[in-house]
């Protein structure tokens, strides 16, 4: 069978390929058809790392075992893409250079059956949309609060002086002592 895949850069700008490749091939197969179809050079290491349908990160499947033990993680090699891909789960992320993480939405668009010719041209970049950025998408946190409310629904109408009705009781009132 081809499996058709739509890779989509984590980014503002709209950044897409859209590739086949066989079902029997592995993961490690998958990651260099990326590296190849968003031009990096592939000096670097990668991760996949299974997902549910909203994207959420799971379990790390490494290009290389990087565990303490040698032969105990699983790597892209061990997985053959019709095994872990398949019509009831569609999405995987694909995380380029951890250093500096380009992160890929990976989703399996469509399973199609495959003849003999179409076998030898596979993987096979299908479609590209946008330029990929001379540095990858920056992931981080708004931590600029000036301009926002930053409590939202949780604010309340209390102020300072409410809270006085807590001048007459003491720290031990409430069974605690200072000798720790």
């Amino acid at each position: 069978m081809v499996y058709k895949f739509r890779l989509i850069l984590d980014a503002e700008e709209d950044v897409l390929r859209d590739i086949a490749i066989s079902s029997t091939d592995t993961l490690e197969d998958l990651h260099n058809t990326i590296i190849n179809a968003f031009g990096f050079d592939g000096t670097e290491g990668g991760s996949f790392y299974t997902c549910d349908d909203n994207w959420v990160q799971d379990e790390e499947i490494p290009l290389f075992d990087i565990g303490d033990v040698p032969g105990e993680l699983k790597v892209m090699s061990d997985f053959i893409l019709s095994d872990l891909l398949h019509e009831d789960r569609t999405k995987i992320i694909y995380i380029y250079d951890p250093f500096v993480n380009w992160t890929f939405f990976v989703e399996l668009a469509a399973i199609e059956p495959i003849d003999e010719t179409q076998e030898k041209e596979l993987p096979a970049l299908l479609f590209t949309h946008g330029l990929l950025p001379d540095t990858a998408p920056v992931k981080g946190f708004d931590t600029n609060f000036s301009n926002e409310d930053i409590f939202g629904d949780f604010d309340d109408e209390y102020d300072e002086d409410d809270l006085d009705m807590f001048d007459e009781d003491s720290y031990e009132d409430f069974g605690n002592d200072d000798r720790y």
